[in-house]
């Protein structure tokens, strides 16, 4: 998966501050909560479409923090690319109402016709609280922005054709379980769910029947 790395790097609440993981710095033991959460997310199974590696989580956000990346691919073809950080901070947060936060970036390239829909930020923000709900999961205060742009090229870059992008920026509070901790192994299968749709996959399995699911649309890059 290593196609994905530096893809991105206009960063999402902070993640292009990262240099370090939490695991990687020095001194210090790891909380017992984060590193169970950590733990599980490391041990998750994704569905095969979705490539998924560590990449360096940002270190202002949170005392504690620990980032994946991953990208959506159909043979040679990438569809969807993003990131999600697991924040934590024992003393809890006011913001979040709980000691965890996740936080996304998630992109994708679509069709002119497509991105011109003026229901398309309504269906984004609908993929992702149905991929939360699909797998039952427990969650508060979300919050997000859907932006979508479209790039057309003039002089030297004529040549190439005007493209769209959706970009889905999200974050939300895991509830938590036994011990304080939440079930990240699950919220990270429900991203893939989200990364997925974002890359017109069909669904891995029955989901809520009031997310709409768009068609096919073209990856962002050949890799």
């Amino acid at each position: 998966m290593a196609a994905a790395q530096g893809r991105l790097s206009d960063g999402a609440d902070g993640m292009d501050d990262a240099k370090d993981t939490a695991q990687e710095r020095a001194g210090g033991a790891l909380p017992p909560a984060f590193r169970a959460a950590v733990d599980a997310l490391r041990a998750a199974r994704v569905r095969p479409q979705v490539e998924v590696e560590p990449t360096p989580a940002p270190q202002r956000l949170a005392p504690h923090a620990y980032a994946l990346e991953a990208v959506v691919v159909d043979g040679e073809q990438e569809l969807a690319d993003g990131r999600l950080v697991l924040l934590h901070d024992p003393a809890g947060h006011d913001a979040w109402q709980g000691t965890f936060r996740l936080v996304t970036l998630v992109r994708s390239e679509l069709e002119a016709e497509m991105a011109a829909d003026p229901l398309l930020p309504e269906v984004c923000w609908s993929w992702l609280t149905g991929a939360l709900q699909g797998r039952g999961l427990g969650y508060g205060e979300p919050s997000g922005t859907i932006t979508r742009a479209s790039s057309h090229y003039f002089g030297g870059l004529a040549e190439r054709p005007a493209a769209s992008q959706i970009e889905i920026r999200a974050s939300w509070t895991p509830r938590e379980g036994m011990g304080g901790v939440p079930d990240t192994a699950a919220h990270l299968a429900a991203w893939c769910d989200l990364l997925a749709q974002v890359g017109g996959l069909p669904p891995a399995g029955p989901g809520d029947a009031s997310v709409v699911t768009l068609p096919q649309r073209r990856g962002p890059q050949s890799r």
